[in-house]
């Protein structure tokens, strides 16, 4: 049984009767997940963003987006619609599968890891991890990468705060790190 399945059958009757609601769609659930890299390197050489979107697709199933510089910040060399970044949007299904495989594989491949930080919450329900190596997950070939890049994930829930977000994603099985 997959994740998506797991959360409808088993986690839903367990978090209605935690948070004492009658109705299922009551229920905090995953709205999306966000894949987002940041490459300041590619203002200068093109070729890096096509070789990450390949590293970012294979990692999430799905085609990147490349996304723009806002506005130009002359500190940094950055003008306004420079491409500086790709990011990924899954939704449904696809966010569950990648949770899965995040909470499951991923993570536990992370050097010396204890579980993920509880001060990753926004204040509004949502979650943010940063992993600082791609290599980290399994569809990625440690022959084929030319350096090392950081990948940030945004899990966005339907939850209006951090307490029951947190429930949700500990029973999704989020390895938190014991206080």
């Amino acid at each position: 049984m997959n994740l998506f399945e797991r959360y409808q059958k088993e986690i839903v009757p367990v978090l209605q009767q935690k948070l004492g609601v009658k109705s299922p769609l009551s229920v905090p659930r995953i709205t999306k997940v966000v894949l987002n890299m940041g490459l300041k390197e590619a203002k200068d050489d093109k070729k890096i963003l096509e070789v990450v979107a390949v590293q970012l697709s294979s990692i999430s199933g799905q085609k990147p987006k490349v996304n723009k510089a806002k506005k130009s910040i002359a500190g940094f060399k950055l003008g306004k619609g420079q491409e500086i970044g790709l990011s990924v949007t899954l939704r449904g299904k696809r966010a569950y599968t990648f949770l899965e495989k995040l909470f499951a594989i991923v993570l536990p491949r992370v050097r010396d890891f204890n579980g993920v930080k509880q001060q990753g919450f926004d204040g509004n329900g949502n979650y943010n991890l940063g992993i600082n190596e791609q290599i980290v997950f399994s569809e990625i070939s440690f022959a084929k990468i030319d350096k090392a890049r950081g990948l940030q994930i945004t899990i966005v829930t339907n939850a209006r705060d951090d307490e029951k977000a947190k429930l949700l994603l500990e029973e999704l099985g989020m390895p938190f790190e014991k206080i």
